[in-house]
């Protein structure tokens, strides 16, 4: 597992409300190795600091939001 203390952003399309936001901060802040997560609604995306990409990908979709790549 590559864990990394950078800040990645994520594209999420369909991020549309508050309640976007925080299932997908709820989702992401659980996982190892995860310093910080931004969700921002008018940019529609996901910035986070730490963590494994491609759990923070999986943790994302699995609460119903696609990324785009």
């Amino acid at each position: 597992m590559t864990e990394s203390t950078s800040t990645r952003t994520y594209s999420v399309p369909e991020i549309s409300c508050g309640h976007c936001k925080q299932t997908i901060e709820s989702a992401v802040q659980g996982l190892g190795g995860v310093s910080s997560v931004e969700v921002d609604i008018d940019a529609k995306t996901v910035a986070v600091t730490g963590g494994d990409s491609e759990a923070i990908v999986t943790a994302i979709e699995d609460v119903g939001f696609d990324v785009a790549r």
